[in-house]
Formats: C-alpha cells, structure tokens, sequence
C-alpha cells in the first residue's frame, strides 16, 4: 500500500503541475502577436498536455482506483468525504478535457479568449488540490 500511494502522490504532483502550467502557458499565448512565438506556444502546449499532463492523470486515476478498491472502498465507502473527492476529481478531469478543448483552439488558431480569462482559469486548479487534499487528509463528515 504505501508504494501505490507513493507511485498515486508522485503522478498527483506531475498533473497539477501540468495543470498549474497549461493556463499561464495560454496567458503567453493569448498576448503573444508574432508568428514564431505563437508557433512555438503550441509546441510546448502541446508537449506539456500530452507528455506530462495526461500520462500524469492518467496515473493518478489508476493508482488511486487501484488503491480505492483494494483497500478502502469497504471501509470508507458509505462516507459523504469520499463521495465529495470522488466528485471533485470528476471534475477536475472535466477540467483537464476542457483544457485540451483549448489546446485545440489554440492550435487551430481560433483562441477565443483574452489572457484575463486564462488568469482566472488558472487559479482553478488551486481550489481543487485544496479541497482534495483537505478531504484525503481530514476524512470530515
């Protein structure tokens, strides 16, 4: 148990890095007005979604399912805690697909957005890892 909880925190950490990283890399973008640099955003978009992102996500869901049912679904299952981080990590995936969403406009060059709405949308990974983390950690209700 506690290398897959290690293996689930290690991949947690390289996501929400990712997810930290892709909304200030959009901020750049959405300023950014010459060709090469707006080419150049895209690469790193793109390498920083599909090589660290989603394999971290991917990770993180697979440790912590593999984790959830081998240990403590029994045990925790009828606790309102669980329920309520199962739902922010729904949502938090949500999040990530919807981050790839703009990944795409931006790659097709239809960004629709100004940089203040990647500002804002880059806090919103902050909310999340506070409210699960809180939960994991203090088990209320």
């Amino acid at each position: 148990m506690p290398w897959l909880k290690a293996l689930h925190l290690i991949f947690m950490v390289t996501w929400f890095a990712g997810l930290f990283y892709l909304p200030r890399l959009f901020v750049y973008h959405a300023q950014c007005e010459d060709a090469p640099g707006r080419e150049r955003f895209k690469i790193m978009e793109r390498k920083l979604f599909y090589g660290i992102m989603t394999p971290g996500a991917a990770l993180t869901v697979a440790f912590g399912l593999w984790m959830l049912f081998a240990y403590a679904w029994e045990m925790y299952s009828s606790m309102a805690w669980l329920h309520i981080k199962l739902t922010l990590i729904l949502a938090l995936i949500a999040y990530h697909v919807y981050c790839g969403k703009l990944l795409a406009d931006f790659k097709h060059d239809r960004n629709r957005h100004g940089h203040a709405f990647y500002r804002w949308l880059n806090e919103v990974p902050v909310l999340f890892l506070i409210a699960i983390v809180l939960l994991a950690t203090l088990k209320p209700f």
